[in-house]
């Protein structure tokens, strides 16, 4: 990947966002920034300005301008204790007009602590940070699949695909590893990005920032000993992460992708697609959910070709949001069985992932067996290629020797022997692994 970590600072290529140097750079309304602090003081009982600052994720200076703001309409009033273990720092607190005030903006919105971003700002900070600014190298990638055995052909393929960053449909029998290559995929993608804790849209707060779907990076901290300060420098309203990454499966339904208004607290939490900003969002096992993958597909249309999602707020409000993941659909359906060529179309990559070789079996077979500490046995190699496989038409596939070698060792610690396999071995794995065609009597 074209770009490299500095000792003490994000890495080159992905400009941080700079903290907001006035109030008018935060780029929400006085009235809504300064509910959000009445809020966040009425609810965490909050009252030093530094605790508030890094609460709603603004300079402190910044911080004291809205205090002084809210101190100007009587909903705030200093206390006039000097607090000794916070560097002598005034107290603030509400007024009663100030508890109204709200009381009266949390029965509107309950959103209360870090100030959101507002969507124009946030949309430019993802063409800083965009999946399709990133270059991979055959050695990255395949650093990225680690222990992966994967047939030369294949990362040709794969490779122009992710650099691409457009969406790839991989599709092939299953067991085979479509699922661990888009791990691999997401794994290559090593850099870091900026994930806005919320965003702000016409008065509207989405939520972004989920720790179930964002991998906090460690925190630079600087050398206290050094005078000039380089790292977190960036706006605080942002979280430094690894790129996201959306894994759904079977599960997936069309609502997944729409917006999810809370009721009660009278926010909206960001699709699963926006979320996944910046990195990869991974459709496992296509054709398993209860939409018809044409369906599914048909709704990645605008997105998948435009770069932009549309979004619906309760109101009926549709809004643009930038649409920068890379998708990847994983099935083990042939493509021309779930989608029209319309849909075909817009899937800009198509990579078939088969079964392995003869030799690439063994290979996988050997280096499980080597990590099971189970030795091997020429013998029983020889009973699967030559008895065993031929029934099935040789069709091998990656998952078949983590099956057998599992199946081996559960026999072994049954047994109460030492780990091992042998022809009679197999035999009793194999008959685990298909089930045999009869009519079971009813």
């Amino acid at each position: 990947m074209n770009v490299q970590a500095p000792p003490n600072g994000p890495l080159v290529g992905v400009l941080p966002p700079a903290p907001p140097k006035s109030l008018v750079e935060v780029g929400i309304t006085p009235v809504m920034m300064r509910d959000i602090l009445l809020k966040t003081m009425f609810r965490m009982n909050l009252d030093l300005v530094t605790v508030l600052a890094r609460v709603i994720c603004l300079p402190v200076p910044l911080t004291q301008e809205l205090i002084d703001l809210a101190r100007s309409q009587r909903l705030l009033e200093a206390t006039g204790t000097l607090h000794a273990t916070s560097g002598n720092e005034m107290g603030y607190q509400l007024t009663d007009a100030g508890k109204a005030r709200a009381q009266d903006a949390l029965s509107q919105s309950e959103y209360y602590g870090a100030m959101p971003v507002p969507l124009a700002h946030y949309g430019e900070q993802m063409k800083r940070q965009s999946v399709r600014n990133i270059r991979l190298t055959r050695t990255e990638l395949m650093r990225g699949m680690g222990h992966l055995i994967l047939p030369p052909d294949l990362i040709d393929n794969l490779g122009p695909a992710v650099t691409s960053g457009r969406s790839i449909l991989m599709y092939g029998p299953p067991g085979n590893g479509k699922s661990s290559i888009s791990n691999g995929i997401r794994a290559a993608l090593g850099d870091k990005i900026y994930i806005p804790r919320a965003i702000e849209y016409s008065g509207q707060v989405i939520t972004v920032y989920d720790p179930i779907v964002h991998s906090k990076a460690e925190e630079m901290l600087d050398d206290p000993t050094v005078l000039r300060r380089t790292s977190n420098r960036f706006d605080s309203r942002y979280v430094y992460c690894e790129r996201p990454s959306v894994v759904t499966g079977g599960e997936l339904t069309l609502d997944m992708l729409d917006l999810k208004y809370n009721p009660v607290a009278r926010t909206y939490q960001a699709p699963l697609q926006l979320k996944s900003s910046g990195g990869i969002f991974i459709v496992d096992d296509l054709g398993r959910q209860s939409e018809p993958p044409q369906k599914l597909v048909n709704r990645w249309i605008v997105p998948l070709e435009e770069n932009r999602d549309i979004l619906s707020l309760q109101s009926g409000e549709k809004f643009t949001v930038p649409f920068d993941t890379l998708v990847i659909f994983s099935t083990n359906f042939h493509p021309n069985e779930i989608f029209d060529g319309a849909a075909l179309r817009r899937i800009f990559f198509k990579i078939k992932v088969d079964g392995p070789s003869q030799d690439n079996f063994l290979k996988i077979f050997a280096m499980v067996a080597r990590k099971k500490k189970i030795p091997l046995d020429e013998a029983t190699l020889l009973h699967l290629l030559k008895t065993k496989y031929p029934t099935i038409n040789n069709n091998f596939a990656n998952y078949q020797p983590v099956f057998l070698i599992d199946q081996m060792i559960s026999i072994c610690e049954f047994e109460n022997i030492p780990y091992q396999m042998s022809p009679d071995l197999v035999d009793r794995a194999w008959s685990n692994m298909f089930v045999r065609e009869e009519t079971i009597a009813r």
